[in-house]
């Protein structure tokens, strides 16, 4: 298990990695990507027992799924430091021919992703179905999903919170990233989201909150959080972030959200995001 002190190196370099990604084909959504990193891996290098010699069952091993799959160079990125395949492979990133697509997709065959994401609203459903095989099977493992503060304006989310409050999927744990934006702007303007943990509360939900850009409390949540389950309750941990963290050309910004950097603010990012792993 990682200390703290790991994981923020490990952050930093996979910081350093989206940006890289994004501007060498000037395509991929890197505002997400940078906000969500510190907890994607913190799952990957701290919380989730998981197996790099994949299999897409996923039996005996927690899961992961990432719903918001525009974030894909954050994903991949954790998934290559991790050792599902080789760091090398990221320089593929949305290439002709790649198994790195722009959205997370299956019939590429890439090392854990189990199932093509990005069309908004749909992962929630895919961990509850997921989380309920694991108890079927008595499999006491965990599964973990990650949204968009501004997918949750896809109706087919709240079905699926409905069904896993009823059905007691206590081993589910959902994170929200509460970013304040979305691709046409903040997230308040284009439809309000109104007070989600009293929504989450509402449908019976365990209601956690995470500072999402502190390392400290990203653990120490995510600890807390595997600690509440199995009572009788799915968990959600609303996650505070700034979208484009660790690049302060980039933070807060909806603009940020699917454009690349120029060769020039490539340069400015990556004085601010020393290389810790080794680059690609």
């Amino acid at each position: 298990m990682a200390s703290i002190a790991d994981l923020k190196s490990t952050a930093t370099q996979v910081r350093r990695d989206i940006v890289r990604m994004v501007h060498g084909v000037q395509s991929g959504h890197p505002g997400g990507s940078l906000g969500c990193t510190d907890v994607v891996t913190a799952l990957y290098f701290h919380s989730m027992k998981h197996d790099v010699h994949f299999s897409m069952d996923g039996k005996q091993e927690d899961l992961f799924f990432l719903s918001n799959g525009h974030i894909s160079p954050l994903y991949y990125s954790v998934l290559a430091r991790a050792g599902y395949f080789e760091v090398k492979e990221l320089a593929s990133f949305r290439k002709i021919n790649t198994r790195l697509q722009g959205h997370p997709t299956t019939h590429e065959h890439l090392p854990g992703v189990r199932i093509a994401s990005g069309s908004l609203g749909q992962g929630l459903s895919v961990a509850v179905g997921a989380a309920l095989t694991k108890k079927l099977n008595q499999d006491p493992h965990l599964v973990f999903s990650l949204h968009g503060d501004g997918e949750l304006q896809e109706g087919q989310i709240w079905e699926a919170v409905m069904f896993a409050s009823h059905n007691k999927v206590d081993n589910l744990i959902s994170i929200v990233d509460l970013n304040g934006q979305q691709i046409d702007g903040p997230t308040s303007k284009v439809l309000s989201l109104g007070n989600l943990r009293s929504k989450f509360e509402a449908f019976d939900w365990t209601v956690l909150d995470m500072d999402g850009n502190d390392m400290d409390s990203v653990v120490a949540v995510l600890d807390k959080a595997k600690s509440m389950t199995g009572n009788g309750k799915p968990i959600c941990i609303l996650m505070k972030t700034e979208m484009g963290k660790g690049v302060d050309f980039m933070e807060g910004s909806h603009e940020w959200h699917g454009i690349a950097p120029s060769d020039e603010q490539l340069a400015k990012a990556l004085a601010q995001l020393p290389e810790t792993l080794g680059d690609y």
